[in-house]
């Protein structure tokens, strides 16, 4: 069966087999951020945002993303600068194994784009599923309100002015 949809704004056309999951799908065409790791739908490694809501890859037909656009950790950075929500894990010390980052990131971007002030409880909400096993959560925490600070700041300075920030 062909189907066809973007990856981060790159359009593939593939023929994939029935009952194929979006993870194997999106790996096969070297998108390695995206984990396989449990295979119960229990960690969040896998997650990617579909359409800009955060879905479990694992537990996605490739069938059902035919004409829609996924976002994996990759579409977040631009040229070589990290995102906000990067920026900050990485400052706040929250990325030590990194292999829950990527699931993390996509899950925080959509949290932010959704909620753009979120207190620390909509974040352990929003992010329940998305399992690390060396943070502890509370620096990965600290640095979505830390991204989040720095998204609404970057928001509110003027187009010709975004040079003049420290």
């Amino acid at each position: 069966m062909k189907v066809e949809f973007k990856v981060n704004d790159r359009k593939h056309s593939i023929e994939i087999e029935p009952g194929e999951l979006l993870v194997e799908t999106l790996r096969r065409l070297g998108y390695k951020s995206v984990k396989h790791a449990c295979d119960t739908a229990s960690c969040g490694a896998c997650s990617v945002q579909l359409d800009g809501n955060p879905v479990l890859s694992c537990r996605t037909f490739t069938a059902a993303v035919d004409g829609h656009e996924i976002k994996t950790v990759e579409a977040f950075s631009k040229e070589g600068e990290l995102s906000a929500v990067q920026k900050a894990l990485v400052e706040e010390g929250a990325v030590q194994c990194g292999f829950c980052i990527p699931a993390l990131v996509v899950t925080a971007e959509a949290l932010l784009n959704e909620n753009p002030n979120p207190t620390e409880e909509e974040i352990k909400t929003y992010l329940n599923g998305n399992l690390c096993r060396c943070t502890g959560y509370v620096s990965q925490n600290h640095a979505i309100m830390k991204a989040a600070e720095l998204r609404r700041n970057s928001a509110s300075v003027p187009a010709g002015n975004q040079g003049e920030l420290s």
